[in-house]
């Protein structure tokens, strides 16, 4: 009998532990809190970076625990939110020479597929529309970590980085050779809904 009752209570810890553990959900951006970041980098003209970031973007993450590869995001950038610390220089980016944002004034990530490495990292690739142009592009992403919040909820946060052609997105603004990328870093941390 004692045997069976400690069975019991091995078999419900690990019931209870397993649910604990399950962080899978749909997770919406934490806008409200601004813990998230769409960040970019690109040289001027070779002698310098340029940085800045995107002010404005929502999106949401879909986690699959047991099947990460299952998993999937989608991300909606206000364009006209591009902040690069200079007013005149924002007003440039946001013209037909890049962003185009009164033709254009949304940009949007939607995944297609994750592909896990052996160390716990991930692809995710999918569709980029930015300046009416779409095309695949594949963001190197590193989950941070994931828990419950003082406020009741539950957390996950990530990390991804890629790297865009100018050209690829028919962006005409020619700066030269050392600026015809643009390097994107990404940091989101989503609430559990």
């Amino acid at each position: 009998m004692k045997k069976l009752i400690l069975a019991s209570a091995v078999s419900l810890a690990a019931i209870t532990s397993a649910q604990a553990d399950d962080h899978s959900g749909t997770y919406a951006f934490d806008t409200q809190g601004a813990h998230q970041f769409i960040t970019f980098k690109i040289s001027h003209l070779g002698y310098s970076w340029l940085y800045g970031r995107f002010n404005d973007f929502d999106g949401q993450f879909v986690y699959d625990a047991a099947n990460p590869e299952n998993s999937s995001v989608s991300v909606t950038i206000d364009t006209s939110s591009v902040d690069s610390n200079h007013a005149e220089r924002d007003k440039h980016l946001r013209s037909e020479d890049f962003l185009y944002v009164s033709e254009f004034g949304e940009a949007t990530f939607k995944s297609k597929r994750v592909v896990l490495d052996e160390e716990g990292e991930a692809d995710i690739i999918g569709d980029l529309t930015l300046r009416g142009v779409t095309r695949e592009v594949t963001l190197d992403t590193e989950l941070l970590g994931h828990g419950k919040d003082p406020w009741g909820g539950y957390r996950m946060g990530f990390e991804a980085e890629t790297e865009l052609r100018l050209k690829d997105f028919g962006i005409p603004m020619d700066l030269g050779k050392a600026s015809e990328t643009v390097e994107l870093h990404i940091s989101v941390e989503g609430i559990r809904q």
